[in-house]
């Protein structure tokens, strides 16, 4: 545990909002039952809940340039904070494994992809990108990887689980990142698949690309010769090119696809996360008007309570949904639904009740968030 330092407020109610929608979204007391913008997408396309994992990505990209960009900035060693992130990075990805292990910890089986593990590999790999380019290479990168990704997936021609050869498809389990999947880490993908996995390693690379977005909204945010209401302004501008630019993309070259973390949808993600962080950075940080921001930041404070452990608060999140579906009765019902048959037997419709069911695990795990944050309890990694 450490002390909390200095921090960007609008940062971490961003953070804080995105952790509270994760743990909407991944705890409905009956997945059957669900309002479509709490699921994600079929296949191509896009919802409320496929806005979670890139805004995560796009937020440690902000952070690397606060923290890391500014460090080297002021002068301590690079190859020295590179090993520093490396190894943050890489005791992010133990964690997920850790938690994909839980509880038979059967190595034979155990699904190696995950998110916590793109978000530590996509950290790994960003980190050498922050410490050595400027923000214009940056942007290089950034085109760089999703027309190497582009050209790979439309042009490759493999074969899918059968056998059968495709070239350039997109549909599930027939694609280039599908095949690598398979290729390298077959038996170790996600169950519900088994044949490719949502954060496969192909789609690693646009993935890197949409956390090297965020850094550039760092670089901006550190600014000083622009304002922070005209920096608020521009990322809202900057938002709705990037919406434009994706929608260009999804219809004129591949389509908007979280599994497959497509261009398009890296880029139209990116638009959301300037809009959304923006509106955030407005509020609690650039309006000029200090009564009103601190009339907001108290209606914000759940969300940065939320945010000021938000790796923390993930993984307890997973650790304990797989309790209550792992802890059983003598009546057959897990523990998860003892807990929600209450709701269930309510005259509540289905929906509503699945939903009353997953606002309460946030609130649970809000509590937690909060004791953390009363004793000022940080967890870093």
């Amino acid at each position: 545990m450490t002390k909390t330092t200095t921090r960007l407020l609008s940062l971490d109610a961003f953070r804080g909002f995105t952790v509270a929608a994760m743990l909407l979204v991944n705890n409905p007391g009956d997945w059957e039952h669900l309002y479509a913008p709490l699921d994600h997408a079929a296949w191509n396309g896009w919802t409320f809940t496929d806005w979670i994992f890139p805004f995560f990505v796009f937020i440690s990209g902000i952070s690397m340039t606060m923290s890391l960009g500014r460090r080297a900035a002021l002068g301590d060693n690079k190859q020295a904070l590179l090993m520093q992130t490396i190894r943050r990075g890489l005791t992010i990805v133990v964690i997920g494994l850790l938690l994909n292990l839980f509880p038979h910890f059967n190595f034979s089986t155990v699904r190696i992809p995950g998110v916590l593990q793109r978000l530590g590999l996509c950290t790994i790999l960003t980190a050498p990108l922050v410490l050595y380019f400027s923000w214009r290479q940056q942007i290089g990168w950034i085109v760089g990887l999703l027309a190497v990704y582009a050209v790979a997936m439309l042009n490759a021609s493999v074969p899918d689980a059968a056998g059968v050869l495709h070239t350039g498809s997109l549909a599930k389990g027939e694609d280039l990142g599908a095949f690598i999947d398979r290729s390298l880490l077959g038996g170790h993908l996600w169950v519900q698949a088994k044949t490719w996995d949502p954060e496969g390693l192909m789609s690693t690379l646009p993935a890197v690309a949409s956390q090297l977005f965020g850094v550039l909204v760092g670089h901006w945010l550190a600014a000083k010769n622009r304002q922070p209401n005209e920096k608020a302004t521009w990322l809202l501008v900057a938002g709705l090119a990037l919406l434009w630019l994706g929608q260009i993309g999804d219809a004129w070259l591949m389509p908007i696809n979280k599994n497959l973390w497509t261009p398009s949808y890296a880029v139209f993600m990116a638009g959301w996360g300037c809009i959304v962080f923006g509106v955030f950075y407005w509020l609690l940080d650039a309006m000029p008007l200090p009564l009103a921001r601190e009339r907001v930041a108290r209606w914000m404070k759940p969300f940065v309570v939320f945010g000021m452990n938000a790796l923390f608060i993930f993984a307890l999140s997973g650790l304990i949904g797989r309790i209550l579906i792992l802890v059983k009765f003598d009546s057959g019902l897990t523990l998860k639904g003892m807990l929600f048959e209450p709701i269930h037997a309510s005259s509540l419709a289905p929906v509503n009740a699945s939903l009353v069911f997953a606002i309460g695990f946030v609130g649970v795990m809000y509590a937690i968030a909060w004791v953390m944050w009363k004793k000022r309890w940080f967890v870093k990694v």
